[in-house]
C-alpha cells in the first residue's frame, strides 16, 4: 500500500508541472531561476576544488591599480625629498601665551585606572588646543601692523607714496589731500569712533564730512575768525570757537546755540563721560559748560594770562593748561586752585599731549625740547632735543607720538618707556602745520595746515579692535539714539573729577564725630598766624588770633546748622499749608458724617 501511494504522489507531482509556453511569464521566470541556481552550484563546486588544492589564482593586472601604485611610490619619494618634513614648529614664546599652566601633578588614589586616563586625555587636549591657538596666531588681526625694516633700511626715509603703493586699495584711499588755500590755516577734530571729521579755517570756513566715504555733511562760512572746533558727544553737534563768542551747530550747519558767556575762546576740550565742554580764553579764564543742561558750570580765573595751550587727561578728565612761564597746571571744576603745578620748561609751553591711559604726558616748549613726564609721579622720564620747537603734539592709541616741527611731521615709536634714537616716520609739507590728531581705530594721522588738510598713513597707529558698545564707526541712526540715551543715563557728575578717579567708589567708614574732629585738626594745623611787627607777634597775641579763628569756624558751623533747620521748618510749614488748602488725594474716601 505504501509503495502505491508513493507512486501516485510522484505521478501527481509530474502532472502539476505544465509545459512551457512562449506567452507564459511564470514559465520564463522559473527557467531563469533554474539557470541561476545551476550557475551558483557550479561556482560553489569550483570554489571547493580551489580550497582543496590550496592554490589561489592571481587576478589579472588592472591598469588603474598600477597607476595608483606608481603614484603612491612617487609621493613616497617626494616625502623623502622634503627638506622640512612634518608639521611646522611653534615658537616656545608663542606657545607660552596660550598654555593653561603647568600639568596637574596631584596623585589620584583610585582603585581603577579610569580617572588617571581621563586626566591624561584632558592634558593632551589642553596641549593640543594651545598648540593650535599658537599656530593660528598668524591669522589674527589684533596686532598692530608696524613697519618692519631690514637691517640696512630706515623707515623714516619712506614716503607716503611708497606706503600707499604697498598697502591694499581700501587703505590707500585713506591717504588724501584737500586743497583749501583760501581760508586756512585749518584746525580739525575727529569723532570718538573715528568716522567723521570737522575742519575749521581761521577765516571762517567750517566743514563737516564723513572722511571715509568722502561724503560732505555741511559746509558753511561763519563770516568771522575761528580759533578752534570740537565734536560733542555725538556726530550731530559740534562747537565752534569764533572770534567773539562760541556757537553750537548741528551736522547740517544749522546754528543751535550762541554761548555769549564763553567769549574770546582760544582752545576747547570736550569731556564725553561728564558732558562738559571746557574752554580756555585769551582773558585767562577756564570755563565749563554742561552740555546736557545748557548751563555754565563754573568759571575759574587761572591768573596766568592768555590760555592758548590746553588738553585733557582721558583717564580722569583733568584739564592740563600750559603757560608762558613754562609751567603746566592741572585743573578740576571742583577747585578754584590748580590740583598740581609742574615746571616743565624754562621758556613758554607750546603744546601738551597725554596718552589714552593717562600715564604719560608729552610737552614741548620754545627751548626746542620735548619732554615726556610720568603723570603719576610728576617726574620727567625722557628729554629730546628737537631741530625746531614742536608747535603741536599728539598721542596715538598705541603710544606713537607725532610732533609738528614747522612744516615737518615726525612720528616717534616707543619714546616714552625708552629712548627713541630716530623718528619712526617723517613727512614734509609745503606750509606750516596748524593742527595734529590721530584718527581713532585707524592708521591715519590728520594734519591741518595753511593749504587745507592732509591725511597721512601711519602703520600701527590705531587700535586694531573697537568696542561696538562704546565706539561704533558703523552704527545706525537707531543705535546712535540708544547710545546717546545710555550716555545720559550713565553721566558722571563733575564732582567726581580728580587726580585719583579710583577713590570715587570707596566708602568712608568714619563717623560724624570723627569727621568733625578731623576737620578741626586740619584747621588748627593749617592756620598759622602771620608774623606782624611792633610787638603784635608775641605768643599771647598769636594764641588769641588762633582761638579767634577757631571760634569763628565754630560760629560758622552753628550758623550753617541753624540755617538748615530753618529751611526744613519752612518747607514743612509750606507743605502743611498746602495740605490744609487743597487737602489730600485720599480725603474723598473718608467717611462723611451727617
Amino acid at each position: 500500500m505504501a509503495d502505491e501511494e508513493d507512486r501516485i504522489g510522484k505521478l501527481k507531482g509530474k502532472q502539476t508541472k505544465r509545459a512551457p509556453r512562449y506567452f507564459d511569464d511564470s514559465s520564463a521566470e522559473a527557467s531563469t531561476k533554474d539557470k541561476h541556481e545551476n550557475e551558483k552550484t557550479s561556482e560553489r563546486k569550483s570554489e571547493g576544488k580551489k580550497k582543496k588544492s590550496g592554490k589561489k589564482r592571481a587576478p589579472a593586472p588592472d591598469s588603474d591599480h598600477v597607476d595608483r601604485k606608481r603614484g603612491k611610490e612617487a609621493w613616497d619619494s617626494d616625502e623623502e625629498k622634503d627638506p622640512f618634513p612634518g608639521e611646522a614648529p611653534v615658537k616656545e614664546e608663542t606657545l607660552a601665551r596660550y598654555t593653561r599652566g603647568e600639568e596637574n601633578k596631584i596623585k589620584i588614589r583610585a582603585k581603577t585606572a579610569g580617572p588617571k586616563l581621563e586626566r591624561k586625555a584632558m592634558e593632551k587636549k589642553f596641549h593640543l588646543a594651545a598648540k593650535q591657538a599658537a599656530r593660528a596666531e598668524l591669522l589674527l588681526g589684533e596686532d598692530h601692523g608696524y613697519l618692519e625694516p631690514s637691517d640696512d633700511e630706515d623707515t623714516s626715509q619712506l614716503s607716503q607714496t611708497d606706503i600707499a603703493d604697498a598697502v591694499d586699495i581700501s587703505a590707500a584711499q585713506k591717504h588724501f589731500d584737500l586743497k583749501l588755500d583760501q581760508f586756512g590755516p585749518y584746525r580739525m577734530n575727529y569723532t570718538r569712533n573715528g568716522r567723521f571729521l570737522v575742519m575749521a579755517g581761521k577765516r571762517g570756513h567750517v566743514a563737516a564730512l564723513d572722511w571715509m566715504s568722502k561724503k560732505l555733511l555741511c559746509e558753511i562760512n561763519v563770516m568771522e575768525g575761528v580759533h578752534d572746533v570740537k565734536w560733542l558727544h555725538v556726530e550731530t553737534m559740534f562747537a565752534v570757537a569764533q572770534q567773539r563768542w562760541t556757537y553750537i551747530y548741528d551736522h547740517q550747519g544749522v546754528e543751535l546755540h550762541c554761548l555769549k558767556k564763553f567769549n574770546n575762546v582760544l582752545k576747547m576740550e570736550f569731556l564725553p563721560y561728564h558732558f562738559l565742554l571746557a574752554t580756555a580764553s585769551s582773558t585767562g579764564f577756564l570755563q565749563y559748560l554742561d552740555v546736557s543742561l545748557g548751563k555754565e558750570l563754573v568759571a575759574i580765573n587761572a591768573k596766568q594770562g592768555c590760555l592758548n595751550v590746553m588738553t585733557q587727561n582721558p583717564q580722569n578728565a583733568v584739564v592740563h593748561l600750559g603757560h608762558a612761564n613754562g609751567t603746566v597746571t592741572l585743573w578740576s571744576p571742583n577747585v578754584k586752585e590748580p590740583l598740581a603745578k609742574l615746571l616743565s620748561h624754562v621758556t613758554a609751553v607750546r603744546s601738551i599731549a597725554i596718552d589714552k591711559t593717562g600715564t604719560y604726558m608729552a610737552t614741548s616748549g620754545q627751548d626746542r625740547y620735548m619732554k615726556v613726564f610720568d603723570i603719576r609721579a610728576l617726574k620727567p622720564l625722557q628729554v629730546y632735543r628737537m631741530s625746531a620747537g614742536a608747535g603741536h603734539l599728539a598721542f596715538s592709541q598705541t603710544g606713537l607720538v607725532a610732533a609738528a616741527l614747522g612744516n615737518v611731521v615726525e612720528v616717534y615709536k616707543d619714546c616714552c618707556s625708552s629712548v627713541a634714537e630716530k623718528p619712526y616716520l617723517t613727512h614734509r609739507l609745503r606750509n606750516n602745520i596748524s593742527g595734529l590728531q590721530f584718527c581713532p581705530y585707524e592708521d591715519v594721522l590728520g594734519v591741518g595746515h595753511q593749504d587745507g588738510f592732509t591725511s597721512l598713513l601711519i602703520p600701527g597707529a590705531g587700535e586694531a579692535n573697537f568696542d561696538a558698545f562704546e565706539n561704533n564707526p558703523y552704527q545706525t541712526k537707531k543705535q546712535r539714539r540708544d547710545y546717546e540715551v545710555k550716555m545720559l543715563l550713565e553721566k558722571i557728575q563733575p564732582e567726581m573729577i580728580g587726580l585719583d578717579p579710583g577713590g570715587v567708589g570707596q566708602v568712608s567708614q568714619l563717623t560724624a564725630q570723627e569727621v568733625e574732629k578731623r576737620d578741626q585738626e586740619a584747621i588748627q594745623k593749617k592756620f598759622e598766624p602771620a608774623k606782624k611787627k611792633k610787638g603784635r607777634s608775641k605768643s599771647l597775641k598769636t594764641v588769641q588770633r588762633t582761638k579767634g579763628v577757631e571760634e569763628e569756624w565754630r560760629r560758622m558751623k552753628v550758623r550753617q546748622k541753624m540755617k538748615e533747620q530753618e529751611e526744613q521748618r519752612k518747607k514743612k510749614q509750606k507743605d502743611q499749608q498746602k495740605k490744609e488748602k487743597w487737602g489730600s488725594a485720599l480725603d474723598r474716601f473718608q467717611r462723611k458724617d451727617n
